[in-house]
């Protein structure tokens, strides 16, 4: 029988369209996106096992998707294809006020996942079950498997990481804010961002949304800062940790990157504050490149800047 990866993720993959910003306007780089698949290729790219469940379509999408993985190491054995839902896609522009993102994601593939076809046994060999709230609300029945998969986890003693990544123009704040709520009270480790997390809580103090989500039950939170970095807390000891300075050209994927490179770090043995301290500066790395895949660095490259640091 296969044994499951250390780390299992599930959520919608998306084939990335980047434009660069001192590009023409019609130069688009295709790449890899799709958050909870980029936290598997990060563990991946640290040394973690990872594998992802999602459907994606019998489409090039699909294939190239597919060939991806295959690549990075990540294990998709248990992928599904769909015979007629596309796989998704997503644009990303900059402006002097960040990234934005626009989606062709409407019925894709991993959209369409439900409970019934759940691959439970798969989460249950897991040590580590992530997924984000991107996942939650790409429509009823991935918010439904996402539920299920949660029930899944805990009652086999997996632990379950978390993202609040928060997409408006997928639902409204009021039922996001419900859902990530309920979400963080029954996961392990909550990776909230703080620009998400001050529009989720009302709160702007770190400090303040730390002990927001630790008081709903969440044992770990580790609140991503950007270019501040991180503050790691748990109910007895706290971390805030400073960011690791570079050139950045594109943020896309950062925070998936933190996630990524911190639960392989947690696998791997290390303390909180040593995990932080890894994932920050892996998350920085990944801002030297455009798109969310090609740029994430790989463990030798992390370990060489925190030696320079």
């Amino acid at each position: 029988m296969k044994t499951s990866p250390a780390i299992v993720c599930l959520g919608e993959p998306l084939i990335e369209f980047n434009r660069p910003k001192e590009g023409d306007g019609r130069t688009w780089l295709q790449g890899f996106g799709g958050d909870s698949q980029n936290v598997a290729i990060a563990a991946a790219r640290q040394g973690a096992s990872a594998g992802y469940l999602t459907g994606v379509g019998a489409d090039w999408m699909g294939d190239a998707f597919l060939e991806l993985w295959k690549s990075e190491g990540v294990d998709a054995s248990r992928v599904t294809r769909h015979p007629s839902a596309p796989t998704g896609v997503s644009f990303v522009t900059h402006s002097e006020s960040g990234h934005k993102f626009d989606y062709l994601r409407k019925n894709s593939a991993a959209s369409l996942m439900t409970p019934e076809t759940l691959a439970a046994d798969y989460i249950a060999g897991a040590r580590f079950f992530h997924l984000s709230a991107i996942g939650q609300a790409i429509s009823d029945s991935a918010r439904q498997t996402c539920d299920a998969a949660i029930v899944v986890a805990r009652k086999a003693g997996v632990k379950v990481s978390y993202d609040t990544n928060l997409r408006l123009r997928l639902w409204e704040l009021d039922l996001a804010r419900r859902t990530i709520d309920a979400t963080i009270a029954g996961c392990d480790i909550a990776l909230p961002s703080l620009d998400d997390s001050q529009q989720l809580t009302g709160l702007s103090a770190p400090d303040a949304i730390v002990d927001y989500y630790l008081a709903l039950g969440a044992p770990l939170v580790a609140l991503k800062m950007g270019a501040e970095g991180s503050l790691i807390a748990t109910a007895r000891e706290r971390f805030r940790l400073p960011g690791h300075r570079v050139e950045a050209v594109d943020a896309t994927g950062a925070g998936d990157t933190f996630d990524g490179a911190f639960l392989a770090r947690l696998l791997a043995g290390d303390d909180l504050e040593s995990a932080g301290r890894y994932a920050n500066v892996a998350a920085a790395l990944s801002t030297m490149g455009y798109g969310a895949v090609t740029p994430m660095p790989r463990q030798a490259e992390v370990l060489k800047a925190l030696s320079r640091a």
